[in-house]
């Protein structure tokens, strides 16, 4: 019965008054980094693929029980990541339960952020998605797959999820690091068809939460 309600909630709030949250989690990484990318990117699908976000996004832990009010939660920082037993409870019922994290790599946090996903999802491997997955084709066609947009150590960029049923819950985004390119034009000095990539690509995970 539980699931049901978070479901409908996630529901109504798709319907009506649609909020996106970035995620304050404990470990003392620095999850506040890149501080204009979700109000860039809110700005952006607000204005191409007819959003009504609110303008200035959230921000909630873990463990509250506020996770459960928004079907978008964006994850970033450089450093480590710790999730306690209730965080892990919690995330797991929000996603199990129709909601979405999206984790975006800033550059350093990988060998601390798969530990986690792997608590919150142990019986699900995080794998990489295909290019040919619905969150690359619409509304911008990405056919090679998540792109690249700030380079770190000369790796390709990949994109690795956990499925429930067929359904996309969480999103790792790896070597890419799309939050640098939401962010203001003077932060990281990217040209403009760089942010604009990252801006579309953004959109395509965005139209993919409210349209799947």
């Amino acid at each position: 019965m539980r699931f049901f309600l978070v479901f409908y909630f996630l529901i109504i709030n798709l319907s009506f008054a649609q909020e996106i949250a970035l995620l304050k989690y404990n470990g003392g990484g620095d999850w506040y980094a890149n501080p204009t990318s979700l109000p860039n990117l809110i700005k952006y699908c607000n204005q191409n693929i007819n959003t009504k976000i609110k303008t200035k996004p959230s921000t909630v832990e873990p463990s509250s029980p506020d996770l459960f009010s928004y079907p978008f939660v964006h994850m970033t920082g450089h450093g480590n990541v710790v999730f306690s037993d209730s965080d892990t409870k919690n995330l797991r019922n929000y996603m199990v339960s129709g909601g979405f994290l999206h984790i975006d790599d800033n550059y350093g946090m990988d060998e601390f952020v798969r530990k986690e996903i792997k608590k919150i999802f142990p019986n699900n491997d995080l794998i990489e998605i295909p290019a040919n997955h619905a969150i690359f084709q619409k509304p911008n066609t990405f056919s090679g797959g998540i792109p690249k947009i700030h380079e770190h150590d000369g790796k390709r960029p990949q994109a690795f999820g956990v499925f429930i049923e067929s359904r996309l819950v969480l999103l790792y985004t790896y070597e890419t690091d799309l939050g640098d390119g939401w962010e203001d034009p003077e932060v990281h000095n990217n040209p403009i068809e760089v942010r604009t990539k990252a801006l579309k690509m953004g959109a395509n995970i965005i139209n993919y939460i409210f349209n799947n």
